[in-house]
């Protein structure tokens, strides 16, 4: 029997999580749903911030083929003709439905989904939870009905973290990780953090409470992930491990008697649609616009009969707060970046500028930005020490600069040519009504 299908994600979280090496983040309820479910522990978001990672994720397409490489609200949206996860598995028989929040429109109802209760208003934990426990408590019984593609979508851990709002944990007690300095701001900005988590993990809890006595484990698929990395310096906003990484979790169906394990493999938030595809009927092959591939393979721990060749990722950065262009690829050893404007080392966001850890960051960050940046994943995970420069990586710089640019060719992002202008702004005569034939007077 085709699988209901939950997907469930979160705002700048990255992995910040006990199942991936942070043995104090205050989230044991999401670790336990790790341990029952298959942990992809190399997985990667299209990009660094809200908007252009939730479109590649919900059409398997990178975001300048999709059309959203900046944030929603400053007037990105899909390309005409780009078809959604939603739209594409309604024509497979899916019913589908979003609650909570989402990020790739202004508008909700324009995203494919067949229903949209709450209309995309409803962000935090508890509100979407509670939404979503009266939603699958109204469904039929699954022999009446069709099989379901539920998108359930929350604010947290997006800052600010507001103590009015979450419970700080102790500043001495956290995970400081290698990128961050270990200093007084940075454990009070992180303390915060781990509020926020909190009040996330005990909603994902009541969650997955309500699905199992609701429509049941047997048949149902659950997806964890988030949109890219934490809100942090050298994180959010950067295409370095910390700013693309991402949490990615899946529980299959009971039904399936897929034993619990951990996956190695380098994988990107584009592979979602082809698998869930798959999982509905559709194993291709797909449009030749689509980015990922099927991981079903790696879900059902069933290896290919022959070993896949190298893996490579591409991500990008074109505009947050303001103009950032750069774009990578990334293979299990290396990531090579390009840098295309002048800059600082690393360009803030507005919300990362006014935290506590840029107070005690100090301006290293702001020297200018080399053109190029190769690091070695092997000797330096947190991508610290640029060798673009040294001999000894030459090869290696030069295969990854040219495999970059025959991406950007083959896709037709003009980055490296010319500068991308913002996107047109939205009117309201897009949507109008249609106007009324009244009589001459």
């Amino acid at each position: 029997m085709t699988p209901d299908i939950i997907l469930f994600h979160c705002h700048d979280l990255g992995r910040w999580l006990p199942t991936y090496g942070m043995p104090s983040v205050p989230a044991p309820q999401i670790a336990a749903f790790a341990d029952r479910s298959v942990v992809f522990d190399d997985a990667h978001a299209a990009a660094p911030l809200c908007s252009p990672s939730r479109g590649a994720l919900f059409t398997g397409m990178p975001p300048y083929r999709n059309g959203i490489q900046g944030l929603a609200h400053d007037g990105w949206r899909y390309r005409a003709g780009v078809s959604t996860l939603p739209e594409r598995l309604e024509s497979l028989g899916y019913h589908t439905a979003l609650i909570g929040l989402q990020h790739e429109n202004v508008d909700p109802t324009v995203l494919g989904f067949a229903e949209c209760p709450g209309q995309g208003f409803l962000p935090r934990t508890h509100q979407v939870v509670d939404a979503t426990s009266a939603w699958l408590s109204g469904l039929a019984p699954r022999e009446e009905r069709k099989p379901i593609f539920l998108t359930v979508g929350v604010w947290e851990v997006h800052r600010p973290w507001p103590r009015s709002d979450y419970v700080s944990a102790d500043p001495a007690e956290v995970d400081v990780p290698g990128f961050l300095p270990d200093n007084d701001d940075t454990r009070a900005d992180i303390a915060d953090f781990y509020g926020a988590i909190a009040q996330l993990d005990a909603g994902f809890a009541t969650l997955l409470d309500v699905i199992s006595s609701t429509i049941g484990d047997e048949n149902t698929m659950i997806v964890f992930t988030t949109d890219h990395g934490a809100a942090f310096p050298r994180a959010k906003s950067t295409l370095y491990e910390a700013g693309t990484g991402v949490a990615l979790m899946v529980r299959p169906p009971t039904g399936w008697q897929v034993a619990p394990h951990r996956v190695s493999e380098l994988v990107i938030h584009q592979d979602l649609l082809p698998t869930l595809l798959e999982i509905a009927g559709d194993a291709g092959p797909h449009d030749a616009e689509l980015e990922g591939r099927s991981i079903l393979p790696l879900i059902r721990n069933t290896p290919e009969e022959e070993p896949a060749p190298e893996r490579m990722v591409f991500t990008s950065k074109t505009y947050h707060d303001s103009y950032d262009p750069k774009r990578a690829v990334r293979t299990s050893d290396y990531v090579y970046i390009r840098n295309y404007a002048e800059g600082p080392s690393l360009e803030l966001p507005a919300d990362l500028e006014a935290s506590r850890t840029r107070r005690g960051l100090g301006d290293r960050h702001l020297a200018p930005r080399p053109r190029e940046e190769l690091y070695d994943r092997r000797a330096d995970p947190h991508e610290l020490h640029d060798v673009a420069g040294q001999d000894a990586y030459a090869d290696v710089r030069n295969k990854l600069a040219g495999v970059l640019h025959d991406r950007l060719v083959a896709i037709g992002d003009p980055v490296e040519t010319e500068p991308i202008p913002r996107a047109p702004q939205r009117s309201r005569h897009v949507d109008d009504l249609p106007g009324l034939d009244l009589p001459a007077r």
